[in-house]
């Protein structure tokens, strides 16, 4: 049995796209997953599941998702070990932001830096990003909302194919905690 969070894009922004996690957590038993939990109302769940790989794991969940409610939601599935390596490895952790300056969005695939290579990072100090393992950190010391370096870093993510989520810190650090073995 492997513990997984699942990370769903876009949902219950606005007023549009809404999926209560209740209903979420129906859904998730329902594919047969066990110790099924969400964590806040914008899209994280944690299961446990004793099949599949987590771009199985996304594919059955979205689809499962768009069945029920009748949209599309793009959905990443990651184990503990996965979403442990990333807090891990975040390299603005030294400077100690605060952690609403501090943001991970998470990839489907490996990105390239040729992606962001044409970005005047200089041009948008103190703003900074820097790629990890299917994962990009973004430190945006005047928050997300304010955040020019975020605005051009979403423009580059428009891949067909490749499905990019955003989560603060404060976030990362809980599904860390949330999918640890015996939480």
């Amino acid at each position: 049995m492997t513990t997984y969070a699942a990370l769903l894009r876009g949902i219950n922004v606005g007023g549009n796209r809404k999926l209560p996690m209740a209903d979420l957590r129906a859904l998730l038993g329902g594919l047969g997953h066990t110790g099924v939990r969400t964590h806040l109302q914008s899209g994280q769940a944690v299961f446990t599941a004793d099949h599949g790989d987590e771009d199985t794991l996304a594919a059955e969940l979205a689809g499962a998702i768009e069945e029920r409610f009748g949209f599309p939601v793009d959905v990443l599935v990651r184990d503990h070990a996965y979403l442990a390596e990333v807090a891990r490895a975040c390299p603005f952790r030294a400077a100690e932001p605060a952690a609403r300056q501090l943001h991970v969005t998470y990839f489907s695939a490996p990105v390239t830096p040729d992606r962001y290579a044409h970005l005047d990072q200089a041009a948008h100090l103190p703003e900074e990003f820097r790629l990890g393992d299917r994962c990009l950190y973004l430190y945006a010391p005047d928050g997300l909302g304010r955040s020019k370096l975020a605005e051009a870093l979403s423009r580059q993510r428009a891949t067909k194919g490749l499905i990019a989520t955003s989560r603060n810190w404060n976030t990362v650090v809980k599904l860390v905690e949330l999918t640890a073995p015996g939480a």
